[in-house]
């Protein structure tokens, strides 16, 4: 049995992952705050996986975390999770002696990528097909899938297209730029130009652009404007088969879908060569309560070495 966790800032969610590769159990609890306390998070949903599931002690055969933050491939060594108070935690050290089981550790959206990409449905002909996942939530990141394999680029930056500036007139950037795709589209971005107080700033500002508020009307069009130029530049430099929607922006789901296809066709209706890409038919969105991310981190866990022994931070 293989045990995935998805470790965000404010929740965490588990699968477990039969060897046939089903989903047979599922928990989410609350993440806590600080190293000392993540960790305490992933045995409690470990322990209540278990429990739930009706897995026996010593039946687990490897566990994969994703976790926001810098993750170096090969190493359990997390820095700069700031959405967790995390500052540097070696995940694998601190959980593997109280859990006694190989745990490997990935960064979370090249985990949900992962993810997305195996529970997607197949093409029916056998051929190795790409996908791109491009997660909108706080900040924008993506991770690029090929043949089931993560794609890591030279220096493992391969698809982060979050700081790439579509417009030197657009709004700052928090990395110094303007008019980077984040700015556009990053929630956090649109919570801070929106102003205003909220517990869902991105959902207040969709409601107020639906009753006329023009700078709500803005903004909802620049995070459709940033969301597909940052499809438009995963196709146009990875031709990946499709660009898979993730993220907690896409809680909006069909208030949100509609607008970037009609940004994706609207830019492309100059461009016979952009016309020709099939934009609209290439962009998904992630199914509203997808296990994505803690599937693709029970992937991450079960990943072998080339002699085929299980390998861990």
């Amino acid at each position: 049995m293989r045990v995935g966790l998805d470790v965000g800032g404010t929740k965490t969610d588990a699968v477990a992952v039969s060897p046939a590769g089903e989903i047979v159990g599922r928990v989410r609890l609350a993440t806590g705050w600080g190293p000392d306390a993540v960790v305490a998070t992933v045995l409690r949903a470990v322990a209540a996986l278990s429990r739930d599931a009706g897995i026996a002690s010593g039946e687990i055969s490897s566990i994969g975390v994703g976790i926001p933050g810098q993750v170096e491939p090969g190493s359990s060594l997390v820095t700069h999770a700031v959405n967790l108070g995390v500052d540097e935690l070696d995940l694998g050290a601190a959980l593997e002696p109280q859990l006694g089981v190989a745990v490997r550790v990935e960064n979370d959206v090249k985990a949900a990528a992962l993810g997305a990409d195996a529970l997607r449905p197949g093409d029916g002909n056998g051929r190795a097909r790409s996908m791109a996942f491009l997660n909108v939530g706080t900040g924008i990141a993506a991770g690029i899938v090929t043949g089931g394999e993560l794609w890591r680029g030279a220096r493992g930056t391969a698809g982060e297209v979050g700081h790439i500036s579509i417009d030197p007139n657009g709004p700052l950037c928090r990395c110094g730029q303007r008019g980077c795709i984040e700015a556009f589209a990053g929630g956090a971005a649109i919570a801070q130009r929106w102003g205003r107080p909220g517990a869902l700033p991105v959902r207040d500002v969709f409601d107020a652009a639906d009753a006329g508020d023009p700078t709500a009307h803005a903004l909802r069009a620049g995070l459709a404007h940033g969301i597909a130029a940052g499809v438009r530049v995963l196709v146009l430099t990875a031709d990946v088969d499709a660009v898979v929607l993730g993220g907690g922006l896409t809680a909006l789901g069909g208030r949100l879908a509609p607008d970037v296809r009609r940004e994706l066709r609207d830019g492309a209706a100059a461009s016979a060569f952009m016309q020709s890409l099939r934009l609209e038919e290439r962009f998904e969105l992630l199914p509203a309560g997808s296990p994505a991310a803690a599937f693709g981190a029970a992937l991450v866990g079960a990943t072998r070495d080339p002699e085929g022994v299980l390998t861990h931070g």
